[in-house]
């Protein structure tokens, strides 16, 4: 079935290689989205980073009103899944919604976004493998190894058909969601710590109150809480290679916001009771050990060493997902040959796997320059190339689902489309308060950015995210307006290809 360009059937699309179509189910959908989220990275990274120096003992509430508020997102966003199937995900619904240049705007940001996540999690495991190893085998191998390892893995992986990545993403997703689960039951039936099980923790006005060591930094906790979704929304990304985008995606996306902030909240909940009231105060000084030494002292020593080793495989799994969204937004766009070329380059997929192949070792070139890069410069994989990258990337999409938001409003009541699925509720109020409550995140990345950032935030790198962030914005305006001026068929096309069977019609 070819591709089309909707709302322009003059356009010609012809030589638009697609996806694999029907390659996967609701079930392989969940597990990428749910691995590109990373739970065992977002819990052992993020809930020390919020207990110590955030919102203290109410993280276990800022991640049940995170939960609260990307529901309330996710409303709008599975309304415009049910009818626009895009590899492009964001790019194509922000086109449709917001217009042209403001979709080439958010295809460049959140393009970028997903391009730099891999190399920022890469580094996250190229730091857990050498300390995995240096613990458990006495072995000290340097982390650009491991780093370099990763990548060729996610490159050769990648490469087959995405059932192939499915079912790896899905045994490692399963192990760490296993292991996180596992310490936090034994807690709820143990009746928590020494202070019991602290349910007052989930109250949800504890997610703005301060009980951590650094006094005024709710925010920094309540960034912390959102920071750990980042990936929920690549469900729109496999539209094309599911089996019935317009059923599965929404299902996939809702299945995946709220199974994972229920997750969360209990895991997050059950880590503060299994502390108790010190908790702030013990991961302020040993981060991890928040996690560790409740795991050891309820389930056992081997549990700890099962949990390190966790923590390695499910940040490789977590990279690998990132890739897929990476390689799966460059072919988006290099397929709408907006550059003379990319069509038959970025835009091409493999004759036999259906993946977007050339996309996939463009995306692992860009990683290994960006490790390198961070290498030679002397930098720390963790404190520098996941830390800062993580920190950009995650600005660059929270700008981006803002914008989706919004888009929402403008495709439903704006231009009017489909009044069958528009609904006060679904397509305005929720898309208008979600959009809301992401600005507010944002906010808190900027009010945050250097406590988020560590020690990294000292770096001449941390000072130029910003305006990363706004020339890449300037330069998806300009090339929008260009081609509008210069190339009308062309910029019709922005964020336009669509599946065929789910084009829109009026």
């Amino acid at each position: 079935m070819p591709l089309s360009i909707t709302e322009k059937p003059e356009v010609l699309t012809d030589g638009v290689n697609r996806l694999r179509k029907n390659a996967v189910g609701l079930v392989s959908v969940i597990f990428m989205a749910v691995a590109t989220a990373a739970p065992i990275t977002a819990m052992t990274g993020n809930v020390p980073i919020a207990l110590g120096f955030g919102n203290g003992l109410g993280v276990p509430a800022g991640y049940l009103v995170a939960t609260i508020v990307l529901t309330v997102f996710s409303v709008g966003y599975v309304a415009m899944a049910k009818h626009i199937t895009s590899a492009g995900a964001f790019y194509g619904y922000i086109s449709h919604g917001l217009g042209q240049v403001v979709g080439m705007v958010a295809g460049l940001l959140a393009t970028m976004a997903y391009v730099i996540f891999e190399a920022s999690i890469i580094g996250f495991f190229a730091y857990s493998a050498n300390n995995t190893f240096k613990s458990l085998a006495g072995v000290d191998i340097h982390w650009l190894w491991f780093a370099l390892l990763g990548l060729a893995l996610n490159a050769a992986l990648t490469y087959f058909d995405i059932n192939l990545t499915a079912k790896v993403l899905g045994v490692f997703l399963v192990t760490e969601i296993l292991m996180l689960a596992l310490t936090a039951t034994v807690t709820l039936f143990h009746g928590g710590g020494p202070d019991g099980l602290m349910a007052e923790t989930l109250n949800p006005v504890r997610a703005f109150q301060t009980t951590g060591l650094a006094a005024g930094a709710v925010g920094l906790g309540l960034f912390m809480c959102f920071w750990s979704w980042v990936g929920f929304e690549s469900t729109a990304m496999y539209g094309e290679e599911s089996r019935d985008p317009k059923s599965i995606i929404p299902k996939a996306t809702l299945v995946s916001v709220v199974g994972i902030g229920l997750f969360y909240t209990f895991v997050s909940w059950m880590t503060v009771a299994a502390n108790g009231v010190k908790a702030p105060e013990i991961a302020a000084k040993e981060f991890a050990g928040v996690f560790f030494n409740p795991t050891g002292q309820l389930v056992g020593a081997w549990a700890v060493d099962l949990f390190k080793i966790l923590i390695l495989t499910g940040s490789f799994a977590c990279s690998m997902a990132f890739h897929n969204c990476a390689s799966r937004y460059l072919y988006a766009i290099g397929r709408e040959n907006l550059i003379p070329g990319t069509r038959r380059t970025l835009g091409a997929t493999h004759p036999r796997h259906g993946s977007p192949h050339i996309a996939g070792f463009v995306q692992t070139v860009i990683s290994v320059i960006i490790v390198f890069a961070f290498f030679f410069a002397g930098m720390d994989p963790y404190l520098h190339i996941y830390t800062l990258l993580a920190v950009l990337g995650t600005l660059a999409i929270l700008i981006v689902q803002t914008l989706c938001s919004f888009s929402v409003i403008g495709y439903f009541h704006v231009r009017k489309k489909h009044p069958e699925t528009a609904s006060w509720w679904r397509t305005l109020l929720a898309p208008l308060a979600g959009g809301l409550a992401m600005i507010y995140v944002v906010f808190l990345l900027f009010q945050n950015q250097e406590a988020a950032a560590g020690e990294a935030s000292k770096s001449a790198f941390f000072t130029l995210i910003p305006w990363i962030v706004l020339c890449l914005a300037l330069l998806g305006a300009g090339l929008a307006l260009y081609l509008k001026a210069t190339n009308p068929a062309k910029y019709a096309i922005i964020g336009r290809i669509v599946l065929e069977d789910t084009v829109e019609r009026d």
